[in-house]
């Protein structure tokens, strides 16, 4: 069965929006373990207009399952990281006044660059991955990296899933079959939801963890957490 990591940025948006700590980040974290998701993922940012880097270090006690950083892994970002020993740290290219996500790495040209953190990571017993566009020369040079996963950037899968263009799984489904052929553990993110992740799932061999966010929080809103929780492990099975 492929592992839910529940991303819980949104939570923190909206705490931030308002002040104080209300919705809870550490409460919203120890809830998605609660109702059953295999892990929870953050992505803090320069700016912390979310997640904060403090909310890193406080949610690290009350993990049970898998804990996932996900990151530009700038300076202060690696610090952090490399004091709190994260399950797995997710390698992301984020530009600074990024919105969200919105490429992957070449991992040709930054190779020597990404190999250096990923070794870093393994000295501190840290599973790496590296956030990937589906291109099989991209899937190549992240296995020369020394990675232990890839996580494959789907938005583009899910815009046009939702136009009706299941062909669009192809390169994801190409990219999975040559991962597995070198060795690499495969992950997924990026616009999974309950209309499109069953799909998904089916057509990837051997996937390991797909991590959702805005999704999953978004559903939540009208159905409940644990109630969508528990949809999304039905339809990972």
């Amino acid at each position: 069965m492929t592992k839910l990591s529940v991303n819980i940025n949104k939570i923190a948006t909206l705490r931030n929006a308002r002040g104080g700590n209300t919705p809870s980040v550490l409460q919203a974290a120890i809830d998605v373990q609660r109702f059953g998701a295999e892990g929870v993922t953050i992505h803090p940012r320069p700016d912390e207009r979310h997640i904060r880097y403090q909310d890193a270090y406080d949610i690290k006690p009350i993990i049970t399952t898998e804990y996932n950083i996900e990151g530009n892994p700038i300076g202060s970002f690696l610090k952090m990281v490399f004091e709190i020993k994260p399950t797995q740290v997710t390698l992301v290219p984020d530009a600074v006044d990024a919105i969200t996500s919105n490429a992957g790495w070449d991992t040709l040209k930054n190779k020597s660059f990404l190999s250096e953190i990923i070794s870093e990571c393994k000295r501190n017993n840290i599973r790496t991955s590296i956030f990937v566009d589906p291109t099989i020369a991209m899937i190549e040079g992240a296995a020369e990296t020394g990675t232990d996963r890839i996580e494959l950037y789907t938005e583009e899968f899910a815009k046009q899933y939702d136009l009706g263009n299941k062909k669009a799984i192809k390169p994801y489904t190409d990219c999975a079959i040559r991962a597995n052929e070198l060795g690499l553990g495969i992950n997924a993110g990026h616009d999974l939801s309950l209309d499109n992740i069953e799909f998904f799932n089916e057509n990837i061999p051997n996937l390991l963890e797909v991590s959702i966010g805005h999704a999953l929080i978004c559903e939540s809103l009208y159905l409940g957490m644990e109630h969508v929780i528990g949809q999304y492990l039905e339809k990972l099975k």
